[in-house]
């Protein structure tokens, strides 16, 4: 038996969604619509029971309605999303790796930065049209933004001893940067797309409660006008559904390429 056989190396643990994860968050969702319930016994009529909402449910679902707004909602965010998210992570490596590139672009990137996509919506409308172009838009700014930002973060955050190593051992640039540098600002990327995403829900919404015909924003807009609080109650569980899975689905990509970070 050799030395190394001897040696108990302790490998990195990854976090999983375990059933036993599962379970709390079962838990919190029941206790949560459990207060609800109570709230709702208490006294709040302004506020539909849990099966009244449910009840709206079902007949939204069976009639279509919900599957439509869903779909028109979701398909907005994926593609808005999409589109920031691909040209946010190589305007982020190209200003966290150029200095030139970083003077010339990050103003830009910080001016607009403060400005909230909600303001640009009129500002959309009025140059875009009213079909779909303009939603799109305001969430391509609202995803990139944010994952922009972290891109480039991850970038100059990078351990430069790693970089120096891998120079004396005879790595030129691009080595560099593909086997030291991405994999090290991937963390930081995927953080970004998961406040990207948070941001392209907020900005769906919005964008439907001013210029829309179909979409979950659109049902609530219509729904206030009639003091439908049941129908408003749905399309704000269904944001939160999708927004959910959506947000599960890029933390198990999180995990996957991460797999060698130490977490608790």
């Amino acid at each position: 038996m050799s030395v190394i056989d001897d040696i108990d190396i302790e490998r990195p643990k990854t976090r999983r969604w375990s059933p036993g994860n599962l379970g709390w968050g079962v838990l919190s969702f029941a206790g949560g619509i459990g207060l609800w319930w109570l709230a709702t016994l208490a006294g709040l009529s302004e506020l539909p029971s849990p099966a009244a909402v449910l009840r709206r449910t079902v007949e939204l679902a069976l009639d279509g309605q919900l599957w439509g707004d869903m779909y028109a909602s979701l398909r907005r965010v994926l593609i808005g999303f999409a589109l920031g998210s691909v040209l946010a992570v190589p305007v982020g490596f190209l200003m966290g790796w150029y200095r030139i590139a970083r003077a010339v672009i990050d103003p830009w990137i910080q001016f607009f930065r403060v400005i909230p996509p909600l303001a640009i919506i009129p500002l959309a409308i009025v140059t875009m049209g009213i079909d779909e172009t303009p939603k799109i838009f305001v969430i391509f700014l609202a995803a990139f933004l944010s994952a922009v930002v972290s891109t480039y973060q991850g970038v100059v955050s990078v351990d430069r001893t790693y970089i120096n190593a891998a120079r004396v051992l005879g790595a030129n640039d691009g080595t560099i940067f593909a086997r030291v540098v991405i994999p090290a600002s991937t963390p930081f990327i995927l953080v970004g797309f998961r406040i990207g995403l948070g941001s392209a829900w907020a900005t769906v919404v919005a964008a439907e409660l001013i210029a829309a015909q179909s979409g979950l924003g659109f049902r609530m807009q219509q729904a206030q006008l009639y003091y439908d609080l049941p129908t408003i109650f749905v399309s704000l569980v269904a944001i939160g559904v999708l927004g959910l899975i959506m947000d599960r689905i890029v933390v198990r990509i999180e995990e996957r390429l991460t797999h060698w970070q130490e977490r608790v």
